[in-house]
Parts: structure tokens; C-alpha cells; sequence
């Protein structure tokens, strides 16, 4: 991979854009933010808990004074959450500039979201999935609206488990983690597709932030020390997906990420590697299918 010249000095003037970032309180999430609204953009923080999403607006406002936030209350594990979101922010803004899907977990025990999907599967990708449907007409009112999904390096290790999406059979974290990614990375292809067929003008791409030291890593055995040896810190793996979101150097069913040696784990923003099952589009078209008959969302038909 060719080395990055990408910079977060390069990040565009953003004033008068309005740009939601799904669990924007912590790690790459409420990094991006920052370098949002240190841009002069208006962000919408969609957090699942409103007290830590308000101490993070403090730790915004502290490096950008007067910075324009809107903290909302987003249950991705929970459809109804997201409707009632979506239906929010329609209220609240006229046109969207640019969606971050960011929010995940990563390889938690066995849960499950409140509509009884599998946990990462539920959250990562459904979640975004019931999410983005609802808010296209407000990115298609901006002059340049973009979506970026956040995938990881897991999608390389990542299988469709068709006959087992939700654990129904059996469960293991690794493995779920892999698929949830995965179906990020294959999703966001897929709508690039769709959106570009029907002649819309979002972009849609997809990022992932290396070996990142976040919160992702609480609930894996041994996560603090592998962030220590291998972890770049939030501050530089947040800017992949800023790059997708702000940059003209990107094109619409692009994937990026660290240009580093060692698989990508760490540097500076790049083109990144895509298993080439990601654009499949009969794998694509039964994910698609699944995940509008698990979420009974429906939108953009092929």
C-alpha cells in the first residue's frame, strides 16, 4: 500500500454541514466529532447513554468552545430506538450532510438486542441498516451528502453464517464479530450500488481504524494488554472514516483505512484491502433480503 499524505489538516471548512455520528461518546466516534466541529460542522451525537454523551460534549467544547452539538438518545440494539431516532431527527434538521455509522461492540458473551437478534449482528449491523433507510431523503436534500460505515480488519476472518445469523445454534464471540463486520463492509458496497443505479447523489463509503485503543476492547480477555503492544490511539484511527467524510480524494464505494505495515493496523489514512466477497452481489442481495425481512425496514429495491 502506498503511503498516506493524508492529514487532519486537510479536513475542509464544514460550516453550515450537518454531519450524525453514531456512538459519538467515546473512542474513534467522539474523536471524529471533535475534528467535526473543530471544522465548524454541526454534529448530532446519537448515544445510547445521554449522561456519558454529555460528558463528552464537555471533553468537544473544551478544545471547541461554542462547538454545535446535538446530543440525541440511539438505542441501536433496539428497532424501536431507532425508529423513534430517525423520526427525531427529521424533526429537528432539514437536510443531512453526512452519516457516520460508527457505533459497535466487539465479542462481547452471548446477548441479545431487544428484538432478539444477536448482539453484534443485531447492533453493528441491523441496527445501521434500519437506521440509514429512514434518513436517506435528509442526505438526499444536501448538496453532497455522504454515508460512511465503519467496518474493521475482522471482516477478512468474517463468514455470512446463513443457516446461524443469530446465534440460534450456537455462538462464539470471535466469529460473530467477524460476520457483524463483514455485513458492514458488504452493506455499504451493496447501497453504493443501489444509490448510484437509481441515480442518487450520496456517496457511500466504508472505513475501518486499524488497531484502535478504545472501549471495544473492555469486554475481550486480555484487551488492555493488546492495545498497549499493538493499539494506535483513538485519535489517529478516527481518521479513515473523517477522511471519507470530508475528503475529495475518495470515491463513492471506496473502503479505507491505516497505510501502515503490519495488515493495516496502524498510519495514516489509505486506500484499504477488501475481500472480494464483499462485492458479490448475489451474497449482497441475501443480505440485503435478510436484513429488511429481520428488521422490517425496506428501501431501495435492486
Amino acid at each position: 500500500m502506498a503511503k498516506s499524505r493524508w492529514r487532519a489538516a486537510q479536513i475542509p471548512d464544514l460550516s453550515g454541514k450537518t454531519i450524525l455520528v453514531t456512538g459519538a461518546n467515546s473512542g474513534i466516534g467522539l474523536e471524529a466529532v471533535k475534528l467535526f466541529t473543530a471544522n465548524g460542522a454541526q454534529v448530532i451525537m446519537a448515544c445510547r447513554n445521554p449522561d456519558k454523551a454529555e460528558t463528552a460534549a464537555q471533553q468537544v467544547r473544551a478544545i471547541t468552545p461554542g462547538a454545535n452539538l446535538i446530543i440525541m438518545p440511539l438505542d441501536l440494539a433496539d428497532l424501536e430506538s431507532v425508529k423513534a431516532f430517525a423520526a427525531a431527527v427529521k424533526k429537528r434538521v432539514k437536510k443531512l450532510d453526512v452519516l457516520l455509522n460508527n457505533a459497535g461492540l466487539m465479542a462481547p458473551p452471548l446477548q441479545r438486542t431487544k428484538d432478539g437478534f444477536e448482539m453484534q449482528f443485531g447492533t453493528n449491523h441491523l441496527g445501521h441498516f434500519a437506521l440509514t433507510g429512514p434518513l436517506l431523503d435528509l442526505l438526499e436534500a444536501a448538496p453532497a451528502p455522504r454515508i460512511v460505515q465503519i467496518s474493521s480488519l475482522a471482516h477478512r476472518g468474517g463468514k455470512i453464517m446463513w443457516g446461524n445469523l443469530n446465534a440460534e445454534k450456537r455462538y462464539s464471540r470471535w466469529p460473530f464479530y467477524c460476520q457483524s463486520k463483514l455485513a458492514n463492509l458488504i452493506f455499504a458496497k451493496d447501497l453504493h450500488r443501489r444509490l448510484s443505479k437509481r441515480g442518487s447523489n450520496i456517496q457511500v463509503m466504508a472505513a475501518h481504524p486499524g488497531y484502535s485503543a478504545t472501549h471495544l476492547q473492555d469486554t475481550v480477555p486480555g484487551g488492555g494488554l493488546f492495545n498497549k503492544l499493538l493499539a494506535q490511539p483513538a485519535e489517529r484511527g478516527c481518521l479513515p472514516g473523517v477522511m471519507a467524510a470530508t475528503s475529495d480524494d475518495v470515491v463513492s464505494g471506496g473502503y479505507y483505512g491505516p497505510d501502515g505495515k503490519f495488515l493495516e493496523l496502524q498510519g495514516y489514512p489509505a486506500p484499504a484491502f477488501a475481500r472480494k466477497v464483499v462485492d458479490n452481489v448475489s451474497v449482497a442481495q441475501r443480505l440485503w433480503e435478510e436484513s429488511e425481512r429481520l428488521t422490517g425496514v425496506r428501501y431501495l429495491s435492486a
